[in-house]
């Protein structure tokens, strides 16, 4: 099993046609010369990936892609949340992140995948290394601060925590006639405590090296509200993981605050508009699809859950496709052009690897389900980049007309 380790834009004509120009213009070589430096640049790397493999615990990646590798490759990251299962999504980074061949410059994130986005910005202060450490640690609090109050399990509850649960089908029995001003009137939430254990927020304040974009609702104009680095706490995490059947608004400045998910989980405007890179990387926890029409009524409320959490997100890929046509066509004048950004969607989607579980999962803080699901993401992550990393910043990966429209 996987252990931590310790401790611009342009035109898609113009990566290509760099690196012809350079290929051409490159000294050429005796076939001795070249051998030997080849042989010289796999020492070097096996030896770098075995240290580095012994220390985390991983299989160690080597050929061609790493010997190739020069700059990393700079994209942008739009993480869903999705409650436990953005355990998921904290395995599909940590993947990146031990890949090394890509580095983010903007995180958007609702919910868990504020949280992914937070801790992982925090933990980059550090480097990937310190990312990685992070995100494990992160998780690991969470699976701690849990178990403080879930049930002491009985031998036939094993599993349980992938299952629809009893003591969970009772309080939502109880949320639906009480709210959490009536059921917590001191508005406790372990997840403050967490946070601010796991993340120094005055420190990633000062931090230049990751954009953030946390998603948040606000309750009283029904708008979505975008905080930026700057703007992020505690606080502003918790306003976009606030669902409101379990937990008070979050009052910021005056304004009170539900879960992101209700108007863009996530959303992807503030990474057109902030960020230089023009690869969107979105982290899908919530399926989009499904076989088959649900039956029970948990899986009905669940497969309802997901279509509107995924709803605003759709909308906005096909918005990106209209752009897309608007430049592929040539519909807008050349003195005009420059003012959009011809934006590539990417997609790790977890419609299989999630497929099998339940909405009462979300809420499990078992080390072992979160682990399962860490490795699932980094299962995922690295078939996709075996697939796909060759064309980040070359085109997109993702057909919008097919699938959204």
């Amino acid at each position: 099993m996987h252990q931590p380790p310790e401790g611009k834009k342009g035109l898609r004509m113009n990566a290509k046609t760099t690196t012809k120009a350079k290929a051409k213009s490159a000294p050429r070589t005796t076939k001795s010369a070249a051998a030997s430096a080849t042989k010289a640049a796999t020492r070097t790397v096996a030896k770098k990936t075995a240290s580095k493999s012994a220390a985390t615990g991983s299989v160690a990646v080597t050929g061609p892609t790493i010997i190739k590798r020069t700059e990393p490759k700079i994209i942008n990251m739009a993480l869903q949340g999705g409650g436990a299962h953005g355990a998921f999504g904290w395995g599909v980074m940590d993947k990146f992140l031990e890949d090394g061949r890509v580095q983010v410059e903007g995180l958007s994130g609702t919910s868990a995948g504020s949280m992914n986005a937070v801790v992982y910005a925090y933990g980059m202060i550090k480097g990937n290394d310190g990312a990685r450490q992070a995100m494990h640690d992160f998780w690991k609090a969470i699976s701690d601060a849990g178990q403080k109050f879930a049930p002491k399990k009985m031998p036939w509850d094993i599993g349980m925590s992938q299952k629809e649960n009893p003591l969970q089908d009772m309080m939502k029995s109880m949320m639906s006639v009480l709210s959490p001003y009536q059921m917590n009137p001191m508005n406790y939430n372990p997840l403050k405590e967490v946070l601010e254990q796991q993340v120094d927020f005055e420190e990633l304040e000062r931090s230049k090296k990751t954009k953030l974009f946390i998603c948040a609702t606000n309750v009283r104009t029904g708008k979505v509200k975008i905080f930026h680095t700057p703007e992020v706490t505690s606080a502003t995490v918790l306003a976009s993981a606030c669902l409101p059947q379990v937990f008070q608004a979050v009052e910021i400045n005056g304004e009170h605050y539900w879960d992101g998910g209700y108007m863009g989980n996530p959303v992807l405007y503030p990474l057109f508009y902030y960020t230089d890179s023009r690869d969107v990387v979105i982290l899908h926890i919530n399926p989009i699809e499904r076989p088959g029409p649900p039956t029970t009524s948990a899986d009905i409320a669940n497969r309802l859950n997901e279509i509107t959490f995924n709803s605003s997100l759709i909308k906005e890929l096909r918005s990106v496709y209209f752009v897309q046509q608007l430049l592929d066509n040539g519909w807008i004048k050349d003195e005009h052009r420059e003012k959009l950004k011809y934006v590539l969607i990417h997609s790790v989607r977890a419609d299989n690897a999630m497929s099998d579980l339940s909405s009462a999962s979300k809420m499990s803080s078992d080390w072992a389900f979160l682990t399962m699901l860490r490795d699932r993401g980094r299962a995922l992550a690295t078939e996709w980049l075996q697939h796909n990393f060759e064309h980040l910043g070359v085109r997109s990966t993702v057909d919008l007309k097919r699938e959204f429209l």
